[in-house]
């Protein structure tokens, strides 16, 4: 997935009221920048960090910016718009460079299912039973290369684990897919301390055989493409 524009670097001034940011260009203008992620963005998010933002000539859109990635003190890259992994799965998808899922022939998005829900992608064909894929961001780093998700409460999430249950229980594949978006983690694992409800729910499903993945974006201020798979920790403590 590459960025529309080139991405311009900013030092955060604030994020609040969830969807926006105020920064400082690089020229000293201050701008408010659109922040698409309504989550907690725990150590994402300080003033001062140096972040990067996509700009835009849209006269239809109210703010000219969009904030994507946050310069990390080591030099790492996360990113923090939580459309980019379905755009990133789906480019990945269709190019058939996720192993598990490659064999399939049709590829769609946003399909209706469940109860008044609609899976991110569906993939059929070649012979296969049919695989629902949820996808979920992960940009939440505590210590050492853990990922974690969530970083906090997410009824949606456990929601969607509840459904992808019945989709096995259905005859059908069931994958929750989680796409790190940041690059210095090797690893998952789920935050339960932060939603234990959540956590429960994961195993639930992992016992009846929904599939857990997990790939690592790799990130730059042009691109976000799919990286490496890793692996998802199997001795939850909840």
């Amino acid at each position: 997935m590459k960025f529309s524009q080139p991405l311009i670097p900013a030092r955060l001034l604030c994020r609040y009221k969830r969807f926006l940011a105020d920064a400082v260009l690089e020229d000293g203008r201050e701008i408010t920048a659109h922040c698409a992620n309504p989550g907690g963005m725990l150590g994402l998010k300080e003033p001062g960090e140096r972040i990067w933002l996509e700009p835009n000539d849209n006269p239809n859109r109210k703010l000219r910016y969009s904030w994507k990635l946050v310069e990390l003190p080591d030099g790492h890259l996360a990113g923090v718009d939580t459309s980019v992994p379905n755009k990133v799965i789906g480019e990945a998808l269709h190019a058939g460079r996720i192993p598990e899922l490659a064999a399939y022939e049709n590829i769609r998005a946003e399909v209706k299912y469940g109860k008044s829900s609609r899976i991110d992608f569906l993939a059929s064909g070649g012979g296969l039973p049919d695989a629902y894929v949820e996808v979920k961001n992960v940009h939440f780093r505590r210590s050492g290369d853990w990922a974690e998700f969530p970083d906090s409460v997410t009824a949606r999430g456990a929601k969607h684990l509840a459904e992808l249950t019945d989709m096995v229980a259905q005859g059908h594949r069931a994958i929750m897919l989680y796409l790190v978006q940041r690059d210095d983690c090797g690893r998952l694992k789920l935050a339960a301390d932060y939603d234990p409800t959540y956590a429960r729910a994961f195993e639930k499903a992992r016992a009846n055989g929904v599939e857990m993945l997990c790939y690592r974006a790799d990130l730059s201020t042009t691109e976000i493409t799919l990286g490496p798979a890793l692996p998802v920790d199997s001795r939850q403590q909840i």
